[in-house]
Protein backbone atom coordinates (compact mmCIF):
# COMPACT_ATOMS: atom_id res chain seq x y z
CA UNK A 1 0.00 0.00 0.00
CA UNK A 2 1.72 3.15 -0.79
CA UNK A 3 1.62 6.19 1.57
CA UNK A 4 -1.01 8.24 -0.15
CA UNK A 5 -3.31 5.38 -0.51
CA UNK A 6 -2.83 4.48 3.42
CA UNK A 7 -3.20 8.16 3.43
CA UNK A 8 -6.64 8.77 2.28
CA UNK A 9 -8.12 5.56 3.71
CA UNK A 10 -6.91 7.32 6.69
CA UNK A 11 -9.07 10.44 5.79
CA UNK A 12 -12.02 8.72 4.82
CA UNK A 13 -12.58 6.65 7.99
CA UNK A 14 -11.83 8.99 9.98
CA UNK A 15 -13.77 12.14 8.16
CA UNK A 16 -14.20 14.39 11.36
CA UNK A 17 -10.94 13.64 12.57
CA UNK A 18 -8.54 16.05 10.38
CA UNK A 19 -6.56 16.89 13.47
CA UNK A 20 -3.17 17.13 14.93
CA UNK A 21 -3.32 13.09 16.09
CA UNK A 22 -4.21 12.08 12.86
CA UNK A 23 -1.90 14.47 10.41
CA UNK A 24 1.15 13.11 13.04
CA UNK A 25 0.27 9.20 12.10
CA UNK A 26 0.12 10.50 8.86
CA UNK A 27 3.77 12.47 8.74
CA UNK A 28 5.07 8.70 10.65
CA UNK A 29 4.84 6.68 7.13
CA UNK A 30 5.92 9.98 4.77
CA UNK A 31 9.11 8.65 2.64
CA UNK A 32 9.18 10.63 -0.52
CA UNK A 33 9.18 14.69 -0.68
CA UNK A 34 5.84 14.63 -2.79
CA UNK A 35 4.83 13.14 0.56
CA UNK A 36 6.24 15.76 2.81
CA UNK A 37 4.72 18.68 0.44
CA UNK A 38 1.61 17.17 0.71
CA UNK A 39 1.87 17.03 4.10
CA UNK A 40 3.23 20.69 4.38
CA UNK A 41 -0.44 21.54 3.41
CA UNK A 42 -2.23 19.70 5.94
CA UNK A 43 -0.34 21.16 8.83
CA UNK A 44 -0.82 24.69 7.41
CA UNK A 45 -4.53 24.11 7.07
CA UNK A 46 -4.39 23.16 11.20
CA UNK A 47 -2.55 26.20 11.54
CA UNK A 48 -5.89 28.09 10.90
CA UNK A 49 -8.20 26.24 13.22
CA UNK A 50 -5.44 26.01 16.05
CA UNK A 51 -3.02 28.75 15.09
CA UNK A 52 -2.07 28.93 19.10
CA UNK A 53 -0.29 25.44 19.19
CA UNK A 54 2.98 25.52 18.08
CA UNK A 55 3.29 22.00 17.26
CA UNK A 56 1.24 22.72 14.49
CA UNK A 57 3.59 25.54 12.98
CA UNK A 58 6.45 23.34 14.17
CA UNK A 59 4.99 20.17 12.08
CA UNK A 60 4.45 22.22 9.13
CA UNK A 61 7.86 24.14 9.18
CA UNK A 62 9.88 20.74 9.32
CA UNK A 63 7.84 18.90 6.16
CA UNK A 64 8.76 21.87 4.14
CA UNK A 65 12.48 21.34 5.50
CA UNK A 66 12.76 17.75 4.97
CA UNK A 67 11.52 18.69 1.59
CA UNK A 68 14.35 20.67 1.18
CA UNK A 69 16.85 18.17 2.29
CA UNK A 70 15.37 14.98 0.16
CA UNK A 71 16.17 17.63 -2.40
CA UNK A 72 19.46 18.39 -1.89
CA UNK A 73 20.70 16.78 -5.24
CA UNK A 74 18.64 18.89 -7.13
CA UNK A 75 19.52 22.77 -5.63
CA UNK A 76 17.10 24.63 -8.12
CA UNK A 77 13.51 22.93 -5.98
CA UNK A 78 14.87 23.78 -2.77
CA UNK A 79 14.82 27.67 -1.93
CA UNK A 80 10.95 28.32 -1.49
CA UNK A 81 10.36 25.04 1.09
CA UNK A 82 14.02 26.41 3.17
CA UNK A 83 11.96 30.33 3.22
CA UNK A 84 8.40 28.85 4.05
CA UNK A 85 10.02 26.32 6.52
CA UNK A 86 12.02 29.26 8.08
CA UNK A 87 8.97 31.20 8.15
CA UNK A 88 6.97 28.95 10.02
CA UNK A 89 9.64 27.95 12.92
CA UNK A 90 9.84 31.14 13.63
CA UNK A 91 5.84 31.25 14.28
CA UNK A 92 6.20 28.17 16.15
CA UNK A 93 9.21 30.09 17.90
CA UNK A 94 6.62 32.96 19.30
CA UNK A 95 4.25 30.46 20.90
CA UNK A 96 6.11 28.74 23.47
CA UNK A 97 7.85 30.12 26.34
CA UNK A 98 11.82 29.85 25.72
CA UNK A 99 12.95 30.45 29.43
CA UNK A 100 10.77 27.56 30.32
CA UNK A 101 10.12 25.32 27.64
CA UNK A 102 13.70 24.14 26.73
CA UNK A 103 12.73 20.66 25.62
CA UNK A 104 10.12 22.75 23.04
CA UNK A 105 12.86 25.17 22.08
CA UNK A 106 15.52 22.14 21.38
CA UNK A 107 13.05 21.14 18.88
CA UNK A 108 12.52 24.17 17.16
CA UNK A 109 15.93 25.19 16.61
CA UNK A 110 16.46 21.24 15.29
CA UNK A 111 14.01 22.77 12.28
CA UNK A 112 15.97 26.28 12.03
CA UNK A 113 19.05 24.12 11.76
CA UNK A 114 17.77 22.08 8.84
CA UNK A 115 16.38 25.10 6.80
CA UNK A 116 19.17 26.77 7.21
CA UNK A 117 21.17 23.82 5.62
CA UNK A 118 18.62 23.40 3.14
CA UNK A 119 19.71 26.57 1.78
CA UNK A 120 23.74 25.14 1.73
CA UNK A 121 21.71 22.36 -0.42
CA UNK A 122 20.63 24.99 -3.00
CA UNK A 123 24.12 26.08 -3.78
CA UNK A 124 26.78 24.66 -1.31
CA UNK A 125 29.91 26.38 -3.02
CA UNK A 126 27.61 30.20 -3.00
CA UNK A 127 25.58 29.35 0.10
CA UNK A 128 27.90 27.31 2.24
CA UNK A 129 29.69 30.04 4.42
CA UNK A 130 27.18 31.65 5.13
CA UNK A 131 24.20 29.28 5.97
CA UNK A 132 26.67 26.45 6.97
CA UNK A 133 27.62 27.97 9.87
CA UNK A 134 24.33 29.10 11.26
CA UNK A 135 22.85 25.22 10.97
CA UNK A 136 25.90 24.59 13.18
CA UNK A 137 25.21 27.10 15.48
CA UNK A 138 21.46 26.45 15.66
CA UNK A 139 22.47 22.63 16.37
CA UNK A 140 24.66 23.81 19.13
CA UNK A 141 21.83 25.89 20.76
CA UNK A 142 19.85 22.95 20.32
CA UNK A 143 22.14 20.49 22.74
CA UNK A 144 22.29 23.50 24.95
CA UNK A 145 18.66 23.78 25.15
CA UNK A 146 18.26 19.96 25.44
CA UNK A 147 21.47 17.37 25.64
CA UNK A 148 18.86 14.25 25.34
CA UNK A 149 17.12 15.13 22.54
CA UNK A 150 17.77 12.49 19.61
CA UNK A 151 16.84 14.77 16.94
CA UNK A 152 19.79 16.95 17.83
CA UNK A 153 22.36 13.83 17.99
CA UNK A 154 20.88 13.03 14.91
CA UNK A 155 21.91 16.58 13.44
CA UNK A 156 24.64 16.71 14.85
CA UNK A 157 26.56 13.26 13.74
CA UNK A 158 24.74 13.88 10.22
CA UNK A 159 27.03 17.37 10.45
CA UNK A 160 30.23 14.98 11.50
CA UNK A 161 29.27 12.39 8.85
CA UNK A 162 28.81 14.90 6.09
CA UNK A 163 31.78 17.37 6.90
CA UNK A 164 35.43 16.77 5.22
CA UNK A 165 37.91 15.78 7.16
CA UNK A 166 39.96 18.82 7.24
CA UNK A 167 36.72 21.21 8.40
CA UNK A 168 35.86 19.04 11.35
CA UNK A 169 34.11 16.27 10.07
CA UNK A 170 34.59 13.05 11.75
CA UNK A 171 32.64 9.75 10.75
CA UNK A 172 33.26 8.07 14.19
CA UNK A 173 32.21 10.40 16.25
CA UNK A 174 29.10 10.72 13.82
CA UNK A 175 29.07 7.21 14.51
CA UNK A 176 28.83 7.46 18.09
CA UNK A 177 26.09 10.20 18.39
CA UNK A 178 23.83 8.52 15.68
CA UNK A 179 24.05 5.42 18.17
CA UNK A 180 23.25 7.80 21.06
CA UNK A 181 20.35 9.07 19.00
CA UNK A 182 18.84 5.41 18.07
CA UNK A 183 18.87 4.57 21.62
CA UNK A 184 17.17 7.92 22.81
CA UNK A 185 14.19 7.25 19.82
CA UNK A 186 14.09 4.11 20.87
CA UNK A 187 12.61 5.27 24.19
CA UNK A 188 10.17 7.46 22.98
CA UNK A 189 7.42 5.09 23.08
CA UNK A 190 4.30 7.50 23.43
CA UNK A 191 5.20 10.61 21.77
CA UNK A 192 1.65 10.98 20.27
CA UNK A 193 1.97 14.63 18.61
CA UNK A 194 5.31 15.33 20.48
CA UNK A 195 8.43 15.51 17.54
CA UNK A 196 9.26 11.79 17.21
CA UNK A 197 10.91 11.15 13.78
CA UNK A 198 14.24 10.44 13.29
CA UNK A 199 14.50 6.90 13.07
CA UNK A 200 14.28 6.55 9.69
CA UNK A 201 17.36 9.19 8.87
CA UNK A 202 19.87 7.58 11.89
CA UNK A 203 18.75 4.21 10.27
CA UNK A 204 19.39 5.48 6.85
CA UNK A 205 22.84 7.38 7.90
CA UNK A 206 24.22 4.11 9.78
CA UNK A 207 23.71 1.60 7.21
CA UNK A 208 25.79 4.50 5.01
CA UNK A 209 28.87 3.85 7.67
CA UNK A 210 28.72 0.04 7.55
Amino acid sequence: MTFLVAMLQVTSAQPNSGGLEAAVANLDNAKTAKDYEILSQDFLKLTTTDSNNWLTWYYAAFCNAQTGWLYQRDGEKIEPFAITAEEQINKALSLIDTGRQKKELSEIYCIMAMANQDKVFINPQTYGAKFGPTAFRYIQMAQAANPQNPRVLYLAGWQKFATPKIWGGNKTKAKELLVQACQLLEQETDANTAPHWGKTEVGDLLKQMK
